[in-house]
């Protein structure tokens, strides 16, 4: 197993309890790329130093640590540039990453359909040759391990020319996978559809399992559902009077489709939002939002606050929007005060079963 050692920098403009979550994050993201987190450090700057990220003094203790600990990567909290990188790795004499690379060698792993591959390579495509002024034409590191997974396995010694050519034809065929799936949606638009969008591990899976008695893939892992997931939901019947010959009957179950999609993530770069716009396009388009939230997470709110950062960016937070607080069964410290701060949602156990009848009927009830 590869061992990473993770590296945070704290400004006098951050919060430190920010930061410390952030790298927690961080180690999540390390698990689900199936690595090792060996050690951390969240080192205090006045500000970023261009060159060496952290300064060259820091980067050459590092260089030591690694020894020591026979580090194989460093992974950075934070967006690096290609010189930084080419400047640690030379220091440290060990493989540097930054938190987008990671977050793309994982969708890599766990990209399923043609459309999320080839956003996926795509999008590593475009981060990777913003980068070869710093860290020159050779892109793809010997021995392998995270962070060169997708493109990085095959050449990427290849020049800018060659790079440009490729991702225009990628291009050519999203713009075909987009038009597959516009005709799909077209056919669907006669179904009431409904997306669960939120932030990765909030428990979505879980949630469109139960409500559709479906088994898609649940893991304790960030990511762990990339590609976006649709199944057929049918509402208990809607109790009504229909006048017929003089007698009352009940109304037909309402069939309706709900969507599992990506989960979102803190500081993830507005780039990256927009180019997944493919596999986000069941949210985008749906007549109803399932907005879940993790009410175990410590920092629950800051997650809500992020996901709807990612919805004002695709434009669509202004829509409808249930908010749906899960694992109540693991929070009951906080449950007052979030009930009483956000009247209108709906709390349940996905996993328990808990309250999922009320959702039912919150459903229903936007409906009519």
């Amino acid at each position: 197993m590869e061992k990473l050692f993770l590296v945070g920098i704290l400004t006098k403009y951050d919060e430190r309890w920010e930061k410390l979550d952030s790298l927690n994050e961080l180690a999540a993201l390390v698990k689900t790329a199936e690595g090792e987190v060996v050690e951390r450090i969240l080192q205090r700057r006045d500000r970023i130093e261009p060159r060496f990220f952290i300064g060259k003094g820091k980067a050459q203790e590092l260089a030591q640590i690694s020894q020591e600990l026979d580090i194989d990567t460093f992974v950075f909290d934070e967006e690096l540039s290609g010189t930084q990188i080419r400047n640690l790795e030379d220091i440290t004499g060990r493989k540097v990453i930054d938190r987008t690379e990671l977050i793309l060698d994982i969708f890599a792993k766990h990209a399923r359909t043609l459309a999320a591959k080839v956003e996926v390579e795509l999008t590593q495509l475009r981060y990777r040759l913003s980068r070869l002024t710093g860290k020159g034409i050779a892109l793809s590191r010997l021995g392998g391990g995270i962070g060169t997974r997708g493109p990085g396995e095959r050449k990427l010694e290849i020049d800018r020319r060659r790079i440009r050519e490729h991702i225009k034809s990628l291009e050519r065929t999203l713009k075909s996978v987009e038009l597959s799936k516009k005709i799909q949606s077209s056919r669907r638009k006669l179904l009431f559809r409904i997306a669960l969008v939120g932030y990765t591990n909030a428990g979505k899976s879980t949630l469109i399992n139960r409500l559709t008695h479906s088994n898609l893939l649940v893991e304790d892992k960030l990511f762990s559902t990339l590609d976006s997931t649709t199944r057929v939901l049918y509402l208990p019947r809607i109790e009504k009077r229909v006048v017929h010959h003089g007698e009352a009957r009940l109304g037909e179950a309402r069939k309706m489709l709900i969507t599992d999609t990506v989960g979102f993530l803190r500081k993830l770069p507005h780039g990256l939002i927009a180019s997944f716009k493919s596999t986000l396009q069941e949210a985008i388009e749906a007549d109803l939002r399932l907005h879940i939230v993790d009410i175990s997470h410590p920092y629950c709110e800051l997650q809500l606050l992020a996901g709807n950062q990612i919805l004002e960016d695709l434009g669509i937070l202004e829509h409808p929007i249930i908010y749906v607080f899960n694992k109540t069964d693991l929070n009951h410290d906080t449950l007052p005060i979030l009930r009483q701060k956000y009247p209108d949602a709906v709390f349940i156990s996905a996993l328990r079963g808990k309250n999922l009848d009320l959702l039912k009927q919150r459903i229903l009830s936007f409906l009519q």
